[in-house]
């Protein structure tokens, strides 16, 4: 399905809506230099539990800009959000009676951090899953990386340096080869690594937003548009780098400070950041997010 968002920009949407009586839509935000495609077995079995699957491809990724991956005009993080929401309302909209809940993975993730700060209102739930709360010296001198390439070398050219400083420190803490990190299924990591949708370097104007909409996440102003009733799960794998234990502690402590009533972590042991694409571990999380979607209770909307 293409998309028309708040600014004429045509998403490619993917349905996946094998369900004869829905109980409820999980939206899917997908993870950098990824695509929704890649969400096939997680969609599937979702739709098996009653849940229509819709995901869009984030602007700068797959279908919605193939011919400029990692790079869009605008602010990317901030106009994705916006999609987000556009998209929310619509299938909402188009299902009035059943649950809805967001599922964002990695730099998906992030936007979820964000969306819930923003537009709860289309939600009974959210699932924030590789996730953390990160660093906020690191964000600030990613931004200044990123404008400074985008600067001297274009808004639209790779920013390989802050790409090898980003992803070259998640390769140090797990070694192996490149992107061993992603996952403890090296099947999954091969398929990975030989994916033209998913090895490019993003642009330093993807970097500029994601760092600039990282940097608000955990502020006041903006931590108070929380609603402190929705669900949340934060889930990751434990020897994720991009979290794991630490960060999704740190993020859990952070939203149990803000006043939200209802928050779960779990932690898969022996997982890493895909734990979605590991063979091993793919059904202890399901198991997890289906618990969690079965306690649901479908809110006022």
């Amino acid at each position: 399905m293409i998309f028309t968002s708040y600014d004429q920009k045509q998403i490619f949407v993917r349905e996946w809506m094998d369900v004869k009586d829905p109980i409820g839509v999980v939206q899917i935000a997908h993870g950098m230099n990824e695509y929704a495609a890649r969400y096939d077995k997680f969609a599937r079995a979702l739709n098996a539990l009653g849940y229509i699957v819709v995901a869009d491809d984030h602007r700068g990724h797959g279908d919605t800009d193939t011919d400029t991956l990692g790079y869009c005009e605008g602010d990317m993080f901030t106009d994705t959000l916006k999609d987000m929401a556009g998209i929310a309302k619509y299938y909402g909209e188009k299902f009035p009676k059943v649950k809805y809940v967001l599922f964002g993975f990695s730099y998906g993730s992030f936007l979820t951090q964000a969306f819930i700060e923003k537009y709860a209102r289309f939600l009974d739930g959210a699932i924030i899953a590789g996730s953390s709360r990160q660093n906020g010296a690191a964000v600030r001198a990613g931004r200044v990386f990123a404008e400074i390439g985008g600067a001297f070398k274009g808004k639209d050219a790779p920013a390989e340096f802050v790409n090898n400083v980003v992803f070259g420190g998640y390769d140090k803490k797990i070694g192996g080869e490149k992107f061993s990190w992603l996952s403890v299924d090296e099947e999954n990591n091969e398929r990975y690594r030989a994916d033209p949708y998913c090895m490019y370097v993003c642009s330093n104007n993807f970097f500029a937003g994601f760092f600039k909409g990282l940097s608000g996440l955990y502020k006041k102003k903006n931590a108070a548009g929380l609603d402190r009733e929705l669900p949340l799960l934060l889930i990751s794998g434990a020897e994720d780098p991009v979290g794991g234990e630490k960060g999704v502690g740190r993020l859990y402590d952070f939203y149990k400070k803000q006043g939200m009533k209802r928050v779960e972590k779990y932690l898969i042991e022996g997982s890493r950041h895909e734990f979605l694409n590991e063979k091993v571990h793919f059904d202890e999380a399901f198991a997890q997010i289906s618990s969690f979607l079965k306690g649901l209770p479908r809110r006022v909307r």
